[in-house]
């Protein structure tokens, strides 16, 4: 049976090397993450600086990560993930060492209700 998901990944640059995290998360990290079985598209996403505001006493913090990528599952997240990590180890999928490891953040994610729309 197939699955549809969504495989958020959160990560930050090493300080420094933004353009450098860009350049490999876009023309290697995204071809190879997209040549996974069951991964069917990929947007990568950008934090927009926003002032942060208060409400009676409530705030919200900044974000931690300053860099997002979706990636549309359909097949079931445990084959894709164990698929991940088998080219993980293969090395035909690599990590760059712009990629700040420490805040590496993944989470998958299943529809729970039908999509809303307006109208």
């Amino acid at each position: 049976m197939s699955e549809t998901g969504l495989l958020l990944v959160q990560t930050n640059s090493v300080t420094g090397r933004e353009d450098e995290f860009n350049r490999w998360y876009t023309e290697t990290h995204l071809p190879e993450v997209l040549a996974v079985p069951g991964v069917v598209r990929a947007q990568r996403y950008a934090v927009v600086p926003v002032r942060v505001l208060e409400f009676e006493g409530m705030s919200v913090p900044p974000p931690a990560h300053r860099h997002l990528a979706i990636y549309e599952l359909d097949a079931r997240a445990d084959d894709v993930m164990a698929e991940f990590l088998r080219r993980l180890g293969s090395g035909e999928m690599t990590l760059s060492d712009t990629m700040d490891p420490a805040t590496i953040e993944m989470s998958i994610w299943t529809p729970n209700g039908a999509a809303q729309v307006i109208g």
